[in-house]
């Protein structure tokens, strides 16, 4: 019989990539990386993609949010939470640890779990431990999931200042001088470890910069100008961190650079200069999130210093094997740059300096999320 006049199913349009945006976290960047997944939902395309918002409580749970960008913004000074978004108090995602299985299942107390579709790629942006420092990208790799941003050990490496500092040094990146303070070293010898740093001051000079070794944000950091405040900023560090990083103070104009993986490898935006806040001892938390201090994009360089600058911030992304982004800080100083540090994960709200950056190099904020995306969706899991 023919099957010419037969009704033709039409065909099923393609699927939309799916992409679970991942948020929250244990860190105490926690209401930042909430304020910033509210501007990625607002930028995706969702003609181009399905969105799974997923946040992480600072206690741990993962729980399905709100798909509502507009309540994830900072109010009266206040950063929101996970639990303000989230759609339910009990139960959980579960992310599959089967790399041949992506389907996310939420289950709720009393109830039958309830699958909530494949997801093919995850953006997180939760910043600090537990999400910024491989420990997510872990998971991630097991589960079989592609994932925008550095892989497991390049986010190690950029989140704990010593080893990046170490990494940069053996590739030839110029750092200023520290001194770490391990947490084996304060439990058994607390006064040796005072002196340890008090040494370093009498080589270096004040002021001295202590700082949790794996937090960011400059969260727990202090800006010490004598030996009278030596003490409180240790203990502000290690409330953040156990293990402290102490810098000398490097005397230099500040300055910033974006790295992004395009498809023929990374390339750098024009710079940024931070200038010194008026209201803050340095770029501190508030500077940066609350009081919004506007940084100067592009930087006042010299042609020639431009150059320079955006040439160690790509040495820097390959020196650590990032992938996706990085924000590369720098001080300018009579001899030249010193690399700061990087962050695998930078603030990535509309105001925040990473994306004004490439903004001010022809990428807007939409565009910038879609191409981190495509990069993620280019790249497989597992050794590369």
């Amino acid at each position: 019989m023919s099957t010419e006049n037969l009704p033709q199913s039409p065909e099923q349009p393609p699927r939309k990539p799916r992409v679970a945006v991942v948020f929250g976290g244990r860190s105490s960047e926690h209401g930042i990386s909430v304020v910033t997944a509210g501007a990625v939902l607002k930028a995706i395309d969702r003609t181009k993609y399905d969105v799974l918002p997923i946040g992480i409580t600072r206690e741990g749970r993962w729980a399905l949010t709100a798909d509502e960008p507009d309540r994830m913004a900072i109010t009266d000074r206040r950063t929101p939470e996970v639990e303000d978004v989230a759609e339910s108090g009990e139960g959980g995602v579960v992310l599959p640890l089967d790399p041949g299985n992506r389907e996310v299942v939420v289950s709720e107390p009393g109830s039958v779990p309830k699958a909530l579709g494949e997801v093919d790629v995850v953006f997180p942006v939760l910043h600090g431990p537990y999400g910024e420092d491989g420990t997510l990208q872990g998971l991630l790799e097991l589960s079989g999931v592609p994932y925008v941003g550095a892989g497991v050990l390049a986010s190690a490496v950029g989140q704990d200042k010593e080893y990046m500092k170490r990494v940069f040094t053996s590739f030839g990146l110029k750092v200023g001088p520290y001194v770490v303070i391990r947490p084996r070293e304060w439990e058994r010898d607390e006064s040796a470890a005072r002196r340890k740093i008090v040494d370093f001051a009498g080589e270096h000079g004040w002021p001295l910069f202590v700082k949790p070794a794996r937090a960011g944000s400059s969260i727990g950091i202090t800006k010490v100008d004598d030996l009278s405040g030596l003490d409180e900023a240790i203990a502000e560090a290690q409330r953040h961190d156990p293990k402290i990083l102490v810098e000398a103070a490097v005397v230099g104009r500040e300055i910033e650079c974006g790295v992004l993986e395009f498809e023929d490898g990374p390339r750098a935006s024009v710079p940024a200069e931070i200038p010194p806040p008026d209201a803050h001892a340095y770029y501190d938390f508030e500077a940066k999130y609350i009081d919004s201090t506007p940084g100067i994009v592009p930087a006042p360089l010299t042609p020639e210093e431009t150059a320079e600058v955006q040439r160690l911030a790509v040495e820097a992304f390959e020196a650590a094997s990032c992938e996706g982004l990085v924000r590369a800080d720098f001080f300018l100083t009579d001899e030249g740059f010193v690399i700061n540090e990087i962050n695998t994960l930078p603030g990535f709200t509309p105001i925040s300096m990473y994306p004004q950056m490439w903004q001010a190099s022809g990428i807007g904020y939409p565009e910038l999320v879609d191409r981190l995306i495509q990069a993620a969706l280019r790249r497989s899991t597992g050794l590369r």
